[in-house]
Formats: structure tokens, sequence, C-alpha cells
């Protein structure tokens, strides 16, 4: 878990945790928002979503492209600077809401509003189960895992099937593994903060990582849900 110093009682080191989470989940809003603004910009422009859209190409270079900056934060934050972090986060933050602006052409606005409302309520209850349980979830981590590879490749293979049936199917447990990320991530990120290091960059660092985790959990939440709860045009 963290490195505690022996001055600090339990209640500092809750306090500490707080302050921690707190930031985490500022910079996660922080890149929700980011990429809020690029898919409505890009969405209500039909110049832009000829530039993004009209060739296949382009979606398939940014998807790349943003699982490039997701390896690369997420492997080695600890050797870039604070401003570093920070900027390859934002710039993913900015990039994925490029690609997620093709949900506004699929769905109806107030669908994809009501989904983000419905995500939002639903990570705020798992993400706040997280902070407060005392049971730990470490065990999760593994089987969540493997239920995260088998979605992907069942994916995959659904793209040759193409059931519809098994799309609905896959949509549910979607939902259910990022519902238990959010559970489980939440807590990683609450008992890998150092005490001690706090306004360092470090910190910093440590927060984006937290952020940019819990960031990828909402907006596989959300999408999973749009594709249940969504009413398309």
């Amino acid at each position: 878990m963290q490195n505690m110093p022996r001055y600090m009682d339990a209640g500092a080191v809750a306090a500490e945790q707080q302050r921690f989470m707190v930031r985490v989940y500022n910079w996660m809003a922080a890149g929700l928002a980011l990429t809020g603004v690029m898919a409505l910009y890009i969405a209500s422009s039909e110049t832009m979503i000829n530039l993004v859209f009209s060739n296949k190409a382009v979606p398939i270079i940014l998807i790349v492209v943003q699982l490039g900056l997701v390896v690369y934060l997420a492997g080695w934050a600890h050797k870039m600077s604070a401003s570093q972090a920070t900027g390859v986060f934002l710039l993913y933050a900015g990039l994925t809401g490029v690609t997620l602006s093709s949900v506004f052409l699929v769905y109806t606005t107030s669908s994809v509003a009501w989904t983000f409302f419905v995500t939002a309520g639903t990570f705020g209850a798992l993400s706040l189960y997280g902070l407060v349980t005392k049971k730990d979830l470490s065990g999760l981590g593994q089987f969540l895992f493997m239920g995260l590879v088998g979605l992907i490749l069942s994916r995959i293979a659904n793209m040759f099937i193409a059931s519809a049936s098994f799309d609905s199917a896959l949509n549910i447990i979607g939902v259910l593994i990022f519902a238990g990320l959010t559970v489980y991530d939440t807590q990683k990120i609450k008992n890998m903060n150092i005490i001690g290091n706090e306004g360092t960059e470090e910190d910093t660092k440590e927060a984006i990582v937290g952020a940019l985790t819990l960031y990828l959990d909402f907006i596989n939440l959300f999408l999973h849900l749009l594709r249940i709860m969504g009413d398309r045009r």
C-alpha cells in the first residue's frame, strides 16, 4: 500500500487520500470535459465531419494514435515530467473527443445526454463504493482483466458473425465488466498514493495516471450503456 510516515495517524492518512482522490477526479473531469467539447465541435461542423469520417483511414489512424498514447502514458509516466504527462493525457482526451463525435451522428442528442447522466450517476456510486469499502478488492483484478480480454476477442469475432443478439449480450457483459473495474480501480488508485509526496511532480503524475484509468472506465461504461439505451437516428 502507500508509504506512511510514523507520525501520521489514520485520520491524517485518510485526509491525504481524500486530497489525492479529489485531484484524480478533477483531472478526470477535465479530460471528460475536453472530450465532450471536441466531440460536440466535430459533430456540429459538416466540414470537420467530412474531414474525419469521409476517409475510412482517418478514424483508424486516430484510434491507433490513441492506443499508443494510453500505453505511453501508463507505462512511461514515471519517466516524464508532470507537464509532459499532463499534455499526453489532455491530447488523448481531445483525440478521443474527435473519434467519439461519431456517436452524435448515430444516436439522437437527447439519448446521448441522458446516457451520459446515467453513466455519471452509476460511475459516481460505484467509485464511491470503491473509496469507502474496507473489503480488499485486489483479487478482482485478474478476473476482470480476463473478462475484458474475453470481451475484446468476442467483439472481434462478432465482426464476422454480425449477430445482433450476441452484440446485445456483449453490451450487457461490458457494462458489468467496467462497473467492476470502476470499483476495483478506485480502490487501487486510492491505495497507490504515496503519503508524503504531496505537491511534488510525482504526486501530479500519480494523479494523472489515476485520472486516465478512471477516465477509460467511464468512457467504456458510457459507450456500452449507450449501445443499450441509445435511440438511433
